[in-house]
């Protein structure tokens, strides 16, 4: 299917909620063509979001609108949710705006429970001691989490703070378990890394 595609300098999972300012008007025009509030979105591998040019994956997510609102300077601001994930098989002409030809991309295998209950058990933990890092950041320690293991599987995947390498890597793992392992071991390199930077800080932290 042909879809509107919507670059950005980040990974938007499936399942996950994220919020969008759209101001140039290419994608303004792309809003106003939308039927079904539904577009795509992959990650910019090279170049800016901003006027074109830019180099992007092939591997994307198709967002549904949730909430729409204008704001001055005629920006529109977006509450989008991840939906699916699609792969682009090619792109079309840029004029209007960025579009594509995708396709599905189903996930692969029945999720572990016993692996999504450890990688959980690992997002969780890695959230606790960030929020012990980044004492300005509030962090929920209680995210709710669906009850279906595929969606909760993404849905662990957009709590990970984790760079943007890692999150496509993460997308492009079709397999939900293959993806689970990868989860958790993102969580306990990060996890070293903010225990060393507890340990950096200590005098200053702990100084009466």
């Amino acid at each position: 299917m042909d879809l509107p595609m919507f670059p950005l300098g980040m990974v938007v999972f499936p399942h996950q909620v994220v919020g969008l300012c759209v101001f140039e008007e290419r994608y303004q025009a792309m809003l106003n063509d939308l039927v079904d509030g539904l577009f795509g979105t992959c990650l910019i591998s090279r170049g800016s979001e901003i006027g074109g040019g830019e180099e992007r994956t092939s591997v994307g997510t198709v967002v549904q609108i949730l909430d729409s609102r204008q704001v001055a300077n005629g920006q529109t601001l977006l509450m989008v949710e991840g939906t699916s994930c699609v792969e682009v098989s090619r792109w079309l002409d840029d004029a209007p705006y960025p579009r594509a030809t995708v396709r599905p991309r189903a996930d692969d295998g029945e999720v572990d429970l016993s692996l999504l209950s450890y990688a959980e058990s690992a997002v969780r933990s890695l959230r606790a001691l960030q929020s012990e890092v980044h004492t300005d950041v509030c962090l929920r320690r209680d995210c709710e989490m669906d009850a279906d293991p595929l969606v909760r599987s993404w849905q662990l995947c957009s709590l990970t703070p984790m760079s943007v390498l890692d999150q496509f890597a993460m997308m492009n793992i079709a397999n939900v378990n293959d993806r689970l392992r990868m989860l958790a071991e993102v969580c306990c390199e990060r996890y070293g890394d903010y225990q060393r930077l507890l340990a950096l800080d200590a005098p200053t932290r702990f100084v009466p």
